[in-house]
């Protein structure tokens, strides 16, 4: 946002948008200072003819590129923001976050973006479609087929998200949308947008996103939805009461708008029976708490609400969080030397946390530490405190641990109650009380009580996060949702699941159900079908012709899917069993005791080793010469399916299954179907081979 702006822009149809001059609009402030800041208002803002630009304009440009061409954009998006990250940094201060808050919330998003990137060009193919096996025959004579595929979803996400992670709260919705392909239109909070319009204009700037690709609403879009179809999703960060008047509308229960949300929570930590004052547990129980009840002033979804201990427990945790917040707690400016945190986001928002500790007194809580209505703060020299949302850390007690209000009374800041249980039991019960929540810590070194715990109250959180001194220097903590699982909880903490890795890219697209022949699969998929047509060199016995070349002789421009090879019969001796085993040191009974082999009911007699078959068929399929194939980086899905005895024989059928060539190097990914079968024609084994293989036969090419 620039300084000389009265308003903080939108960005709508590639264009930066203000509202009228004279426009009323919502202020937005300093939440240290009071200082005006800007108005926010999308009065005038055409947001139907946003959405109508994001299906047209932004679905064309996304899907002009692969899933892998997305995912590296991302990459490189991460990078620009990390070296322009400074007028972030200095917003991210003005929010009343302090600098180890924005660590979280811009270190955060950035990292989301590294996470996404990395896994989707590593876990995905490099095209449009997704196939999720495994393959349905569904004739006979395997000519009539069924899978499904994921493609993106047609329409635009919007985003809707809270005031408390600007940054994170978008790129953790906005990273798994764009490689699936959907455009998105981002509607932050009011008090903090200005941060979130800051990092769109950065990501703008860059010149790496396509047109239409990313939308910023800055103020109200209450007719969002309106507009909206089966085609589009909502993705909701905010507040219950907010989530359920949107998945109330019309075009979600009737119109197919998918709708998820994360909403309020009342997440617990529960200190272990076993975590006595003199364990390492204790400490590291009291360090998570009094982490979670500071951390951006504890306006976080994930915060600890409810402190769950064992009875007689109680006077130990408060005063151990006490002497904690005394030492290392000093609220104030986040511009000031020593604040260690942060106000409040805003007045308004300091006045509702001190409406919510006195719902939560008058229901029968106890101030164990600290005033909500105190403002002894750090100033930056200048400023005065009364100006700013400043509020001490608040620790109430329950002698009531079942009151109603303790598991349903949110205070959305540095606020968090303590309560006793009788056991194990007990806490599950406790812990199921607050009716659904993103995250629950279990401390504890005693593996049954975790165990208890975990499965006790698993189906009531979203996530289960187990600390014990093996973990507490490298755990990321209770509070941080990590990009590679998933978000998000069931009941009232809104039934959502957001991040998740690859899981939250294909939340974005459609499964389809997908039937037809081998050959039009293949086409569909780009994975070459068992039927589809095939190009085999090798022995003209089995299928293959001495004409075509073999598929290793040829790089990633040439390869086709179906190109194979298939070989002649290998018969297998008494002998070489025996050396295999003397030499590997395998000497399985069923590869080396004929009685034993023969009493066992899956064996004939004695067998040859899975993996000498495995071994002898690469024998059977390699092209020795050096060539484009460079390298071979595994094996998948191997299974054993009929043995194999002394004087059988083997043949292998290779066949190029799957080509992913990589955006940033001079090779890709083959996947081979491999096959082998004996000599009546039975199925022995099968698996997929993993190979590096150059896009231009190059290195080799004088060879």
């Amino acid at each position: 946002m620039s300084t000389q702006t009265a308003y903080v822009p939108s960005y709508a149809l590639d264009e930066w948008w203000t509202p009228a001059a004279g426009t009323a609009g919502t202020e937005v402030y300093d939440a240290s200072n009071g200082q005006t800041l800007g108005q926010v208002s999308a009065t005038g803002l055409d947001i139907k003819a946003m959405i109508h630009h994001a299906r047209t304009v932004g679905q064309a440009g996304l899907s002009a590129l692969s899933l892998h061409e997305r995912a590296l954009i991302l990459k490189q998006l991460a990078l620009y923001l990390g070296e322009h990250r400074a007028v972030l940094d200095e917003l991210n201060l003005r929010t009343g976050a302090t600098k180890k808050d924005g660590f979280v919330d811009i270190d955060g998003g950035i990292g989301v973006l590294f996470t996404f990137s990395s896994k989707g060009r590593r876990e995905l193919p490099n095209s449009n479609v997704i196939e999720e096996g495994p393959v349905e025959v569904l004739s006979k004579d395997g000519s009539f087929q069924g899978t499904h595929v994921f493609t993106a979803l047609p329409g635009v996400a919007v985003q809707i998200n809270a005031f408390n992670f600007p940054v994170w709260g978008m790129l953790e919705k906005f990273a798994p949308s764009f490689i699936a392909g959907v455009p998105t239109i981002v509607k932050p909070a009011t008090p903090t947008g200005y941060l979130t319009e800051a990092c769109v204009r950065l990501m703008i700037e860059s010149g790496l996103l396509p047109a239409g690709s990313l939308q910023l609403i800055s103020g109200s879009a209450r007719d969002v939805l309106d507009h909206l179809d089966y085609r589009d999703m909502v993705a909701f960060t905010g507040s219950g009461s907010t989530a359920n008047q949107l998945a109330k509308h019309s075009n979600v229960t009737e119109g197919g708008v998918r709708f998820t949300a994360e909403t309020d929570s009342l997440n617990a930590a529960i200190l272990g029976p076993d975590a006595t004052e003199d364990t390492p547990e204790f400490k590291a129980f009291i360090r998570s708490v009094s982490t979670e009840v500071t951390a951006k002033a504890g306006q976080k979804c994930t915060a600890v609400r409810r402190v769950l201990v064992p009875a007689g427990f109680r006077d130990a945790v408060v005063g151990a969080l006490a002497a904690t917040f005394d030492e290392r707690t000093r609220a104030g400016d986040p511009h000031a030397e020593g604040t260690t945190m942060g106000p409040l986001a805003s007045m308004d928002q300091l006045r509702d946390v001190r409406g919510a500790v006195g719902r939560l007194v008058a229901a029968g809580g106890t101030l164990a530490y600290g005033d909500p209505e105190l403002q002894d703060a750090v100033t930056q020299q200048g400023h005065e405190a009364a100006s700013g949302a400043f509020m001490s850390p608040v620790v109430l007690t329950w002698d009531d641990p079942e009151a109603p209000e303790v598991h349903s009374v949110e205070a959305f800041g540095p606020v968090t109650s303590v309560i006793e249980y009788q056991d194990v039991n007990d806490a599950v019960r406790l812990a199921a009380m607050g009716g659904g929540s993103l995250v629950a810590t279990v401390c504890s070194h005693d593996p049954a009580v975790v165990v208890a715990l975990t499965r006790g109250i698993a189906a009531h959180h979203g996530r289960v996060h187990v600390l014990d001194r093996d973990d507490a220097k490298t755990s990321t903590g209770h509070g941080s949702p990590m990009p590679h699982l998933i978000h998000g909880g069931p009941g009232r903490a809104g039934g959502g699941e957001e991040l998740g890795g690859t899981r939250a890219i294909l939340h974005h697209m459609s499964r389809t159900a997908l039937q037809g022949s081998p050959n039009m699969l293949t086409a569909i998929t780009g994975v070459w079908h068992a039927g589809a047509h095939q190009q085999l060199a090798g022995d003209p016995a089995f299928g293959g012709s001495p004409q075509n070349v073999h598929p290793f002789r040829k790089s990633l421009a040439e390869l086709r899917l179906g190109d194979g090879f298939v070989s002649g019969l290998r018969q297998v001796s008494r002998e070489e069993i025996q050396a295999f085993a003397d030499t590997t040191g395998d000497t399985f009974y069923a590869h080396t005791q004929e009685a034993a082999a023969e009493a066992n009911p899956f064996f004939p007699g004695i067998v040859a080793h899975g993996y000498l078959l495995v071994s002898w068929a690469a024998g059977l399929f390699v092209e020795p010469a050096p060539g484009p194939v460079l390298a071979n980086y595994g094996l998948e899905s191997l299974r054993f399916i009929t043995p194999v005895a002394a004087g059988d024989s083997i043949r292998v059928t290779l066949t190029a299954k799957k080509i992913t060539p990589r955006v940033t190097d001079e090779y890709g990914e083959v996947a081979w179907d491999a096959v082998l079968h004996n000599q009546n024609g039975e199925l022995v084994a099968n698996y997929d081979v993993l190979t590096l293989v150059e896009k231009e036969n190059v290195t080799y090419k004088n060879w």
